[in-house]
């Protein structure tokens, strides 16, 4: 069964503002970081017909790179798929990748379960000397939140696919993610080092459903290039790959591309 692949409106944001670049970046680069946040969906990735990444998995956040900008044939296969067996689950042809952007996309679910594309524009901002900045992102099939801190409510109400900004004392806090209201706790607690300066972004994704709630954790340095988290993620770093899915989400943002999604089943006849 085919599906249209939903772009959260993260996306649409991040992309329409690509113009203010972040002082640090380069106006022909962009800095990226990828997180896969479907869970059950392991896709290959082919970039001008060559296998760029394989095996991408979910709960995966890939290392930041800066990308040079440019034109891109993009192909998204079910895992084990090839240009020459398969008919790619999406696809978008002869892209131009912007420069001068500072993104974490992420292939997550909406709050109704389904697979959705975003792409987040992440703060560079300085804080003053003894605060750090903390971005909370709810990208999971789940519904409304409230984040804490130390059992104490810093981001209220958050609904899929939003995120809050805000600016606290640097150190270690207990975060966790409770039912809007209550105090009944759907992920974690879990310790998180907020890092003097820096930006730390912390994504919930999942589905509640499903019980496979989890938070992924990247920091982004004021003015420098943000270096990922791992938090028990693992890490891809080709250059291709992510210039394949930046290109890909840009196309979205813009709606220059037609994009096709198919559910991919865990046993292919």
């Amino acid at each position: 069964m085919k599906r249209k692949l939903a772009i959260g409106a993260g996306a649409a944001l991040a992309l329409a503002t690509l113009g203010g670049a972040p002082a640090f970046a380069a106006d022909h680069e962009s800095t990226v970081s990828v997180l896969h946040a479907v869970p059950g969906l392991t896709v290959d990735v082919f970039i001008n017909g060559e296998e760029a990444i394989p095996n991408f998995t979910p709960g995966t956040l890939t290392d930041p790179m800066m990308l040079a900008e440019g034109s891109y044939d993009i192909q998204v296969f079910a895992d084990g798929g090839t240009p020459d067996t398969a008919e790619p689950a999406i696809e978008a042809m002869g892209l131009a990748v912007p420069g001068g952007a500072d993104l974490t996309l992420v292939a997550h679910l909406t709050e109704a379960g389904e697979p959705a594309l975003g792409a987040f524009a992440n703060s560079t901002e300085p804080v003053a000397a003894g605060e750090a900045r903390l971005t909370v992102r709810h990208l999971a099939a789940a519904p409304t939140v409230d984040v804490r801190a130390d059992e104490g409510v810093v981001v209220e109400g958050l609904t899929n696919p939003e995120e809050a900004t805000l600016v606290t004392a640097a150190g270690t806090v207990s975060a966790d993610v409770v039912l809007t209201g209550t105090s009944d706790v759907a992920i974690g607690p879990a310790d998180l080092p907020l890092t003097e300066g820096a930006n730390t972004i912390v994504t919930a994704w999942g589905s509640a459903a499903d019980g496979n709630l989890a938070l992924a954790v990247q920091t982004v340095e004021a003015h420098s290039a943000p270096s990922g988290v791992p938090s028990g993620l693992g890490g891809a770093t080709d250059q291709s790959a992510l210039t394949a899915l930046l290109a890909f989400a840009a196309a979205l943002g813009l709606g220059i591309v037609a994009v096709r999604q198919q559910r991919i089943a865990k046993a292919r006849g």
